[in-house]
């Protein structure tokens, strides 16, 4: 069963490649994401990495949690359940809270 990592503390210079690379030692790596902003494209200090195999991902958190990466010292956790609504079901905002 496959098992997402959030990866929080990366450098502005780390890409999906690069974040893939090292967390590849530790098994097959399904997807390696670094999260970047819409309008500019730049990094937002944090990404995702999926491996195939839970065991893979408890060895990453074990041996990366704390370590650096590209000069920055990383967290690597499991990645959480997203409890909000998903995009396409969200209510749009109400801009006059007065009106009910």
């Amino acid at each position: 069963m496959a098992k997402k990592l959030f990866i929080g503390g990366l450098s502005w210079s780390t890409t999906d490649e690069t974040l893939g690379a090292a967390f590849g030692a530790f098994g097959e790596v399904i997807e390696a994401r670094v999260v970047t902003e819409r309008g500019t494209g730049r990094s937002r200090g944090f990404g995702f990495v999926t491996f195939g195999a839970e065991e893979a991902a408890k060895a990453a958190v074990a041996e990366m949690n704390g370590r650096e990466l590209d000069g920055r010292q990383i967290r690597v956790d499991e990645a959480k359940e997203n409890d909000r609504e998903p995009r396409g079901e969200r209510r749009p905002p109400r801009y006059n809270r007065d009106e009910q």
